[in-house]
């Protein structure tokens, strides 16, 4: 029996983001750019939650498909 691969993010990645998030904001020896490079790490972790929670997501970026006409 295969084990299933469990959908979304890794608890333990959010888990660590979200604590380097609280460390960095209080951390005054962390220059700006370090704090905003964090920042943007946690912005793409959401983007991924997004996108795998919206079933619909990227849906509208092509045109709907047609039906096949049969050929006779």
């Amino acid at each position: 029996m295969t084990k299933a691969k469990s959908k979304g993010i890794n608890k333990e990645l959010d888990d660590f983001i979200n604590d380097l998030m609280k460390k960095a904001k209080d951390d005054k020896d962390l220059s700006l750019l370090d704090k905003l490079r964090i920042a943007d790490r946690a912005i793409n972790l959401e983007k991924i939650k997004q996108k795998i929670s919206d079933e619909e997501w990227g849906s509208g970026f092509l045109p709907p498909e047609e039906p096949e006409e049969a050929e006779e």
